[in-house]
């Protein structure tokens, strides 16, 4: 008999649900935090300048955020050294899809981005995963248990 639609999803269904969620919030965080701290940097600097120093703080924030709360497992030297890998991912999707909603689907600039944005999330999602918890594949991640003397 098929299953009907009352039917509670599987628990690692449940858990990689729960870890999608956790993962949007640490975004909005990191957003929030890379902006506060460029906002705070520009009238000390150029704004170039502001902005590298507060991506790296926040891709350093992002790395923690999201090893202790969205994955739930150890940061490790070799996870912390690999995680700008999302960020660089997250920036080549961002602007191939940026140049393409504007240049070929003719969207407005003001929105594209935005777009685009959406577009890349499951793109830095999976490689984060695969990143700070090595050995994932489908299913949902379960915490680990070992016990690295190499922390971050």
């Amino acid at each position: 008999m098929p299953p009907t639609t009352n039917e509670r999803p599987a628990p690692d269904r449940k858990a990689q649900l729960a870890q999608i969620i956790r993962f949007g919030l640490v975004g909005g965080v990191n957003t929030g935090t890379f902006y506060a701290i460029y906002l705070l940097l520009h009238p000390l600097m150029p704004y170039f300048a502001a902005y590298s120093i507060a991506f790296v703080l926040a891709m350093i924030g992002s790395f923690f955020m999201n090893t202790y709360f969205t994955y739930r497992t150890r940061p490790t030297w070799k996870k912390f050294l690999l995680f700008p890998l999302t960020n660089i991912t997250n920036y080549v999707i961002q602007s191939a899809g940026l140049y393409a909603l504007v240049t070929w689907a003719g969207m407005n600039t003001q929105i594209a981005p935005l777009v685009a944005a959406v577009v890349a999330i499951p793109f830095t999602y999976v490689l984060s995963r695969k990143i700070l918890i090595p050995g994932t594949g489908d299913k949902a991640a379960e915490p680990e248990q070992t016990h690295s003397a190499s922390t971050v």
